[in-house]
């Protein structure tokens, strides 16, 4: 702890000054706005100065662009928004255009408009608008690095010329965050992408090899006079779904309400008023045998969009708000669960979250869900009883963030979750630092965190901390870590921890060139060793090392490769599902190979052939994987792909059952395809269909003879336990099928038409021996479920509705 704390403060007093020339445009405020028509003839460019004189950053650096492909930007402003007008010199035959969703960077090129109004070179707001005409927009920070999740509404247009391309925009001042200071200078910052041969140019020179990207930026100056406007914004909406499943047809109509609303001209308050997650896409399911909770990532847009500050600390995951009920069902005599719903409907949702002009962010966050009952039956009388399962419970997170020196932070983190009742209740605190020197040479970060449940044996509480510190700057980087967590630590409440009792150190060496070779782009080497222990007890638990290896050469091939080496014996302590229990194996090593074609390029694929194979006595497991994706891009609005992925593990052993004291262990082969399908025609950047098919097959055969688990993690077949003879069939035959059908339309900014049809089977057994041919026969046996849904959201922008009111009692 001594040395943590002292190496923390020798970085964070770091007396060396990192300083660089920054670029300056000086903008001229218009009395007469400039028509967004992609066309650069309103007055007001023609006073306005130029941005220009970009510098390649990627693949080399310092390459300055020439006459033939040169960047002209202008800027102005009035009491709405700030206006952007940019001239985009090209051979026009050479610009690559496809056209693809919002958010969709696609094989296109792009320009790019970088602001920081706060000019902390820390938290960036982007606009991207690509050759296509479609948008793309994010928030950035050197914690979570870019955020598409987040969406503003603004303008674009894009005009293709005999000379290049043409971007005007328009950013209205209620997608920005700022203070009301009368003289300001914003952190500004422009890209441009060549998607032909992916080289990139900033206004500002980007320095890669150290430093986050924000450090880069120029500044924006005189902008006077404007102030943040009321910042409210409607997302009213109305849904139908029709769903069908065994002959039973459902229907359901809902109206809701979304709002954007700023408090104060640096913070937004978001609230889901009446939630709609309907057209939550499905979750891609995959057998689970091992012994950790399955988790798939967010699909609902309220949980993944602008929640930066939430992330902070790996303390939030959204998929628990509304998850499965927490609570166990109680039987009686006589008695059987009917119904355990697997889902808890979320009654209301809100985030307050931004951040002072001194760097201080503030997050408030709380989502409410109602009771849910189980069903239980009677199986003599027929009479049904309901259960709570899940109380009505309060869900909160709190989160202070001071952000220092242009690159460094400091993090206070606290999660609630507070259930009606008898129900368990809990509470984590976090604080997190990420400290750099000012020269951008070395870093250090830290977390400590400390969890508190109420139970109905008592308080339990846990404790965790990590630490990582090294090299972040140059070509060759190194850095040491420690992870530590005690085993009474659990923030699965409102968190995700798979594991806890571990006590683990590890040491990282990377080489990367930033320079091009004569041959490579780019490429990328990195080694580490990893030292696991328990925590409780301080037991050995293994160790590994192992490698990483990436590039892309100059017709934009990617390809890579890895390797990873666990040094004899390995004591798991989880996979028998046992305290205090553990399980050795000895020597795996396992490898991977990759490759990825050029995509701007018609057919293109990616495929990577990988294996694994254990060093040990008595054992002959192996495993080998492949896959292949082919996609073809037919021309400018159609792409197809198509991914196979293959899996067959030989001899594999793990956990079956527990028969009394005796914990049963297998020796299995599985077999795992899958098959899946995207597909998108995009008509124009307001409107396209996409297709989604996913198969998923899996297979584990147990063979006859059964293992037993010794106290001293070795395995033996002498108490005679028979695949066959075990009361469940341990043999798995896994099938499932998703198609996912999806129509969306933008008439209006940000308002959208969607469209969905989907439909779903599955299909669980004990057939292990079953051809993909016979599995997929008995999965067409099964009832599908078929969905269609039709949403329509509309934007209102009060600011807006009040202006056009504004102009009518004046005229």
């Amino acid at each position: 702890m001594k040395f943590f704390l002292f190496f923390t403060f020798l970085i964070a007093i770091n007396l060396s000054v990192y300083s660089q020339n920054k670029k300056t445009y000086h903008i001229k405020r218009t009395q007469n706005a400039p028509k967004i028509d992609g066309v650069l003839d309103d007055d007001t460019w023609k006073i306005s100065e130029d941005a220009q004189d970009f510098t390649q950053f990627r693949p080399e650096m310092g390459i300055k662009e020439t006459d033939s492909i040169k960047t002209k930007v202008k800027i102005t402003y009035d009491d709405d928004a700030i206006y952007f007008g940019a001239y985009l010199h090209d051979n026009p035959s050479k610009i690559i255009r496809q056209m693809t969703t919002r958010d969709n960077f696609g094989q296109s090129d792009f320009f790019g408009i970088i602001l920081n109004p706060n000019n902390d070179a820390q938290n960036d707001t982007e606009f991207f608008i690509f050759s296509s005409g479609t948008q793309a927009d994010a928030i950035s920070n050197p914690s979570i690095g870019e955020d598409f999740g987040w969406n503003a509404v603004w303008e674009s247009k894009v005009n293709m010329v005999d000379d290049g391309w043409i971007v005007e925009v328009k950013i209205p001042y209620r997608a920005l965050r700022f203070s009301n200071e009368n003289v300001q200078t914003w952190g500004l910052q422009f890209h441009r992408q060549f998607r032909r041969n992916r080289s990139q140019y900033t206004w500002n020179p980007i320095d890669r090899t150290k430093g986050n990207a924000g450090l880069y930026h120029g500044e924006l100056k005189t902008l006077e006079n404007i102030e943040s406007p009321t910042r409210l914004s409607f997302y009213p909406f109305t849904s139908s779904l029709v769903n069908s499943y065994e002959g039973d047809i459902e229907t359901d109509l809902n109206f809701g309400l979304d709002v954007k609303y700023g408090i104060t001209e640096n913070f937004t308050l978001d609230a889901t008023l009446v939630p709609d997650f309907s057209q939550a896409g499905f979750d891609d399911l995959e057998l689970n045998l091992g012994p950790f909770e399955q988790t798939y990532s967010e699909q609902r847009q309220f949980f993944t969009e602008g929640v930066d500050l939430f992330s902070k600390g790996d303390l939030f995951f959204s998929r628990r708000v509304g998850s499965g009920p927490t609570g166990d069902v109680v039987l009686n005599d006589n008695e059987e669960t009917k119904n355990y719903p697997n889902s808890v409907k979320v009654l209301n949702a809100i985030k307050l979250s931004g951040r002072t002009k001194n760097g201080l962010g503030i997050g408030l966050f709380n989502a409410v869900t109602e009771q849910t009952n189980a069903t239980i039956k009677d199986t003599i009388s027929g009479e049904t009883r309901e259960q709570v399962v899940e109380p009505l419970a309060n869900y909160n997170i709190l989160v202070l963030d001071q952000q220092f020196n242009k690159n460094s932070s400091i993090s206070l983190i606290n999660t609630n979750v507070t259930r009606d009742g008898h129900f368990r209740d809990a509470n984590v605190t976090g604080l997190v630092f990420d400290v750099s020197n000012k020269r951008n040479t070395y870093s250090a970060y830290g977390e400590a965190k400390m969890s508190s449940l109420n139970l109905d044996e008592g308080n339990s509480t846990g404790f965790s901390s990590f630490f990582r510190a090294g090299k972040s700057h140059g070509k060759f980087r190194y850095s040491f870590d420690h992870s530590y967590a005690d085993t009474k630590y659990d923030i699965n409440d409102l968190g995700l921890l798979y594991r806890n009792n571990y006590n683990n150190f590890g040491i990282d060496f990377t080489y990367r060139i930033f320079e091009p070779t004569k041959k490579l782009n780019n490429y990328y080497i990195g080694t580490y060793v990893n030292y696991t222990r328990l925590a409780n007890p301080g037991e050995y638990t293994g160790s590994s090392f192992g490698f990483n290896y990436n590039a892309e050469t100059k017709s934009l091939n990617n390809f890579g490769g890895n390797l990873n080496y666990q040094i004899g014996k390995q004591f798991d302590y989880f996979e028998p599902r046992t305290e205090g229990r553990y399980f050795i194996y000895e020597d795996r090593i396992n490898s991977n190979l990759w490759f990825s074609s050029n995509y701007n390029k018609k057919y293109a694929f990616d495929t990577s052939l990988g294996g694994a194979t254990f060093f040990e006595k008595n054992r002959n497991t192996n495993e080998f994987w492949v896959e292949v994706s082919p996609r073809i891009r037919f021309n400018e609005k159609l792409l197809i792909s198509y991914s196979l992925e293959y899996n067959k593990e030989f001899n594999d052993r793990g956990y079956v059952t527990t028969v009394g004291n005796d914990i049963v262990f297998g020796e299995r082969n599985r077999k795992t395809q899958v098959n899946s399908i995207k597909a998108s025609y995009t008509f124009n950047s307001f409107n396209g269909i996409s297709l989604t098919f996913r198969n998923y097959w899996s297979t584990v055969k147990y063979k006859n003879n059964l293992f037993t688990l010794e106290d001293n993690g070795r395995l033996n077949q002498n108490l005679g336990y028979k695949a066959d003879g075990l009361e469940n069939n341990p043999n798995i035959n896994y099938n499932t099928w998703n198609l996912d059908l999806n129509y969306s339309w933008q008439f209006a900014p940000g308002s959208f038409l969607t469209a969905l049809y989907r439909n779903q089977l599955f299909n669980y057994d004990n057939a292990a021996k079953d051809s993909y041919g016979t599995s997929l026969k008995t999965l067409f046996n099964q009832s599908i479920q078929n969905t269609f849904s039709l949403r329509i959201q509309y934007f209102i922008d009060y600011a807006g509705i009040k202006n056009a009111f504004n102009k009518k009692s004046n005229s």
